[in-house]
């Protein structure tokens, strides 16, 4: 932890159920993502997720596929829960994993998708989509088009409904999640996205909300550590002026004019994004998209990665689950 910075918040401060977590990361030295190289930072963040995550849950198929990209392909990974014998084509949820852009994989997520998965009773598509800096934006955003025409133009072989895909993510996923369904220029012909799921979501990167001032350390997800992932997502600082970025920046005329899917949002108080987030569930409901937005002023980015550890975690996860199927009946 860098002294020179502002306190920590209190661990008095943290919910009861996180306190332990954060209490032992603060007295491992508290280094967040951008304190260490970056090879580092990508195995200490999956390590993490493995040993914290929820569950693993065993389903009927999990098998990768694979779709083409500019310059190559990409892996997605199709998770297929068991009890629905129906011909009836299915809903499909879209996950998108978090990680600032820069970290994080299908693998760090396996345990989340399968258990979104199982619960819902929903197929969901992981997307590993290349990652900053080797590749910075927009490709990670290319990708994630690229996998959503895969889900719409194979819907028919693996029994999916195009016209009936969620998208969902965590933090740079939310982003991600969040930028599929509010630009046109995102848009997949013959596919029809009927929801967003947004954890903890990166909503503005061109402007920080008062939530960066309260969170400078003592946290795995610091607003230091954001300005690390800003830098390495945007090749061009500018970049973040763009709507496929920063889609808090949007209008909520321009949201309604394109159609704002219905959306489950999560925001935490302890995290740098708590301020963008909370505003961006202000701006869907503004712009008329039925939103349920849960807010835990006690609990920190990453929530959902360690809702094994974090009991709060799993109960929110599970509730997202059923709204998923509300949605979906």
């Amino acid at each position: 932890m860098n002294s020179k910075l502002l306190p920590a918040v209190p661990l008095d401060d943290v919910a009861v159920d996180a306190v332990d977590l954060i209490r032992a990361f603060r007295d491992a030295g508290a280094v967040s993502f951008q304190d260490q190289p970056l090879d580092q930072s990508r195995a200490a963040y999956e390590a993490g997720c493995a040993a914290n995550g929820v569950p693993f849950k065993a389903l009927e198929r999990v098998e990768d596929l694979y779709c083409e990209v500019n310059g190559g392909s990409i892996r997605l990974r199709h998770y297929r829960p068991g009890g629905n014998d129906s011909e009836t084509a299915r809903a499909v949820v879209v996950y998108l994993h978090g990680g600032g852009w820069v970290i994080g994989s299908v693998e760090t997520h396996d345990r989340l998708c399968r258990y979104l998965a199982a619960v819902s009773g929903l197929d969901v598509v992981s997307v590993d989509y290349r990652l900053a800096p080797e590749y910075p934006f927009p490709t990670p955003l290319e990708d994630c088009i690229a996998a959503l025409t895969f889900v719409s133009v194979r819907a028919g072989e693996y029994g999916w409904d195009p016209h009936r895909i969620i998208v969902a993510g965590d933090s740079a996923g939310g982003n991600l999640a969040a930028v599929l369904a509010s630009d046109p220029g995102c848009t997949v012909s013959g596919s029809t996205i009927i929801g967003q799921l947004l954890f903890y979501p990166v909503a503005n990167l061109l402007h920080e909300s008062d939530s960066y001032a309260r969170i400078t350390d003592g946290f795995p997800l610091t607003a230091g550590s954001m300005r690390w992932f800003r830098s390495l997502y945007l090749a061009d600082p500018q970049f973040a002026r763009d709507l496929r970025v920063s889609p808090g920046l949007r209008q909520p005329a321009e949201l309604a004019e394109h159609g704002a899917p219905p959306a489950f949002v999560v925001t935490v108080g302890l995290d740098p994004l708590a301020d963008e987030g909370v505003e961006y569930a202000g701006l869907l409901a503004r712009a008329g998209a039925p939103v349920e937005h849960h807010h835990l002023p006690r609990h920190s980015h990453g929530l959902f990665t360690a809702a094994g550890k974090i009991p709060t975690g799993a109960r929110l996860l599970n509730r997202a689950a059923n709204w998923l199927v509300e949605l979906t009946d």
